[in-house]
């Protein structure tokens, strides 16, 4: 396998997966491979993670067994005639506001692929999820939820809905071919995003070596980065 070292080692393989994810299959993800899941996998973020973590309360009873995957995400839920649950869309959520949480998360969850939106540091792969054996896979662009619902199969199960609300509960979720999703965090603690980042700011910094003295001296205008007023 190609050690990725800059964006132009990126080949953005096409990858199915059905949960629970072996580890053998967490080990094989490349940074930028396209992921698809199917199977279950389950919605957790802030109120979950309160649960679990601050209150050191117990996954839902089988949910471990059932699915290592964690989705950070708002679903758009509602209550059909019959009682039973409607998923139409996922909305997924910034992963950096669980940093503090992870590493417990891991321990108390038995997660292994934790689907988010923005990705973490490689200091917080590197921590959290090395040790675990997890990996990190990134929603793509904006306003994909709906898309992501039509994916939805079915709602399998609710847990912590009247304590939480919809937009916090525990959704488990039957999906089939969910995604696109980005391997943005690999086994290895390695991080797509900060690759890329790495390589802007070295052509911000070639770009700025070219720019003519501001002829009008309007209030933004720079020739270094550091003078730059965010």
């Amino acid at each position: 396998m190609t050690e990725i070292q800059r964006l132009d080692d990126v080949q953005m393989d096409e990858v199915h997966l059905s949960t629970p994810v072996s580890a053998e299959a967490i080990r094989s993800l490349k940074l930028g491979d396209v992921v698809y899941l199917s199977g279950a996998l389950y919605t957790a973020r802030e109120g979950v993670y309160r649960q679990v973590v601050d209150k050191g309360l117990p996954l839902p009873a089988g949910l471990r067994e059932l699915t290592n995957v964690n989705f950070h995400c708002s679903p758009a839920a509602s209550v059909r005639p019959d009682g039973s649950y409607s998923v139409e869309a996922v909305t997924a959520t910034a992963s950096f506001r669980f940093g503090k949480s992870m590493a417990a998360w891991f321990e108390r969850s038995g997660a292994k692929v934790i689907v988010g939106k923005a990705g973490l540091t490689e200091l917080a792969y590197r921590e959290w999820f090395v040790p675990h054996g997890a990996v990190y896979l990134t929603t793509v662009g904006y306003g994909l939820g709906a898309m992501y619902g039509r994916s939805i199969k079915r709602v399998l199960d609710v847990h912590w809905l009247k304590e939480l609300g919809i937009a916090q509960a525990c959704w488990v979720l039957e999906v089939e071919k969910l995604g696109p999703f980005l391997v943005e965090g690999d086994a290895a603690g390695r991080s797509l995003f900060a690759i890329a980042n790495r390589e802007i700011n070295v052509r911000i910094e070639e770009v700025y070596k070219t720019l003519p003295p501001p002829a009008l001296s309007r209030f933004g205008e720079v020739l270094s980065r550091k003078d730059e007023v965010i």
